[in-house]
This record gives structure tokens, sequence and C-alpha cells, in this order.
């Protein structure tokens, strides 16, 4: 068969299972107005002093074990190829043992081009500010050779959590004191509940850098930990939270109150986020400079080879490409 004869044969056969069953509605779809896109109708993002090549960043996941390492690179090696930054998982634990650093070395994968962002839980800045022992996060970033520190805001999480810390000062109070002892960039996240109205207007109004949003409708660990927690009672608690939508809304409001506060702040949206469309609704939804992330895709192909990991992106930046050629939102 030629190739024009074996496509209209795959046309006849699959005619009857590419029936249309469910129109997106966010978009208006403008087919006219437009030639095949090139990479560069992408635009790229500034982040302090480092950018983007795809508005896509991967959410903070894991490290501290033989194939969390193993994952961690072979991601860190497809974000310097494609130009996209990485937070990490929780670096407590190379806080308590060294021998784990090298799950978190990612830099010489990542290339210098792209922001890459460490990751300490609410519960050990309230510690290190409650001692003033600012040099532990200074030192781990130069060796990390990272752009700064996103604190993980989790008070459900360690709440369900059995061996969970406690947290004895409002998260808001905390950040902002740490943040008046601290040089580098700062962002903060939720981890799976996002965050109302007011916990949103408050955070804004501090000189962070970034704010990440760890929506309700991804990964959970509210709910992993109700999971693990044999006090079953609790369980009703994981089912709280703030969608990415809802998220978007609420922040529009505050500019609309409080534009001032939107400067130098890039808005990460995180928490359900499904594909390329989902990212590329919600960044031209906010009125504010934002990008948007994903953690269990990058996991999921990860845990199968570092070429499934590029080909997830790859993917990615081509969906992305036909939604900014012809995609406008309604």
């Amino acid at each position: 068969m030629t190739q024009t004869s074996q496509r209209k044969s795959d046309h006849i056969k699959l005619a009857f299972d590419s029936v249309a069953d469910g129109q997106d509605s966010r978009f208006f779809y403008e087919p006219l107005l437009s030639a095949h896109p090139k990479e560069s109708i992408i635009p790229e993002t500034i982040i302090g002093n480092k950018k983007l090549k795809l508005p896509l960043w991967v959410s903070s996941m894991t490290g501290g074990s033989e194939k969390a390492g193993v994952i961690n690179h072979r991601i860190a090696r497809a974000c310097g190829k494609f130009g996209i930054g990485m937070g990490l998982g929780s670096c407590r634990i190379i806080l308590e043992d060294d021998k784990y650093f090298p799950d978190f070395d990612l830099r010489d994968e990542l290339g210098n081009e792209v922001p890459f962002m460490a990751n300490l839980g609410i519960a050990q800045i309230e510690k290190i500010v409650q001692h003033g022992d600012y040099k532990v996060i200074e030192d781990l970033l130069v060796a990390l050779r990272a752009d700064g520190v996103i604190i993980h805001v989790n008070p459900l999480q360690e709440w369900l959590q059995p061996e969970g810390d406690r947290i004895s000062q409002a998260p808001i109070e905390t950040i902002s004191n740490f943040i008046k002892h601290f040089n580098h960039a700062v962002w903060v996240k939720e981890v799976g509940q996002g965050m109302g109205r007011k916990s949103l207007e408050e955070l804004i109004k501090l000189p962070i850098s970034g704010l990440e949003f760890g929506a309700f409708g991804g990964t959970n660990f509210a709910k992993m930990e109700s999971l693990r927690n044999s006090e079953s009672t609790l369980n009703p608690l994981s089912h709280i939270g703030h969608t990415a939508n809802e998220m978007v809304d609420f922040l529009n409001e505050l500019y609309t109150k409080h534009p001032q506060h939107f400067n130098n702040k890039i808005f990460v949206i995180s928490g359900g986020i499904k594909n390329f469309l989902d990212g590329y609704y919600f960044i031209h939804k906010l009125k504010a400079n934002a990008i948007y992330a994903q953690a269990s895709p990058f996991l999921k192909y990860a845990l199968e080879s570092a070429e499934s990991v590029e080909k997830f992106i790859e993917s990615e930046k081509r969906g992305l490409m036909a939604a900014y050629s012809y995609l406008t939102l309604r």
C-alpha cells in the first residue's frame, strides 16, 4: 500500500470509533487564522534570572530511596533538554542524612538556564525560625545549586499523618518571619488541598516570589495519610479543599482588589491538571503571570524510562503549540 492508501484504509476502519463524544467548551477554535505553528509560538517565561521554554513545571515529588533517585535524575535530564523547571521533593531527609544527597543533586542534568527549587515543610521552617538557624537552608541551596526554597504548607496532611509534625504557629506568621531573614527566592505551596480566599489574600501581601496551588483534584496527601491512619473517623478531612478553578477565581478577584501585590510573582497552577489544555486554559484565565505544573504523569513515565519522560514532554509541547495557534478562551 502507498502511504495515502494506507491512511485512507485506516480512516475507513476507524470512522465509527471516531464520532465526537464530548465538546471542550472552554475555548473558541479559530482554524483560519494561523499556519501550522513553529516552536517559537510558545512564549518563554522568565522566573528570576532563569527562563522556561515551556510554561510547564515539575511539581515536587520524592527523594530518599534508590528508586526516587532514579526518578529524579530521569526527570531532570528531560527538564534540561526541553527547558522546563523543577521543584524537589522535601529536602528534610538530606538535612538529617546526607547519604541521600545524590538523589537531589540535579543541577548538572538540569543545566543552568532553568529554575530549580529546594523544598521544605512549614514544620521544618517553623523550627528554623524559632532557632534562627537560617544558615542551614543557605548551605542547602549552595550545595544543591538551587535558586530558592519552596515551603509546602500542609497542616491537614500533618494532622492526619500518624507520625506527623505539629505546627505551633500560624504558617503565615512563620513565612513572614522567614522571608525577613532569607535572601533567596521563596515560594509557597499546598500539597493537595489548595487554599481559600483569605489565605491567598494574606499570602500575596508577602514578598514571596512564587505561589504553587497544590489544588484539590490531583494527588491528595491528606488522603494518602488517611489511608495510612487507623483512625478512620478522620477520613472526611481528606475531602476538604479548593480546586484550581476556584483558586484562579479567588486570585482574579484579589488581582482586582490588590494588583500591586501580584508584581514579581509567578503563579504555578497545579492540582488536577490532566493535560496541556487544562494548563493552557488556566494560565490564560489567571490575570497574573502563570505556568502550570504536573507531578503524577512525570512520576508515571519516569518509572518506565528516561525516554518515556521525554516523549511525554514532547507531546505536551506539541499540544501547546496547537493551542497557542488555534485556541482562545471563551
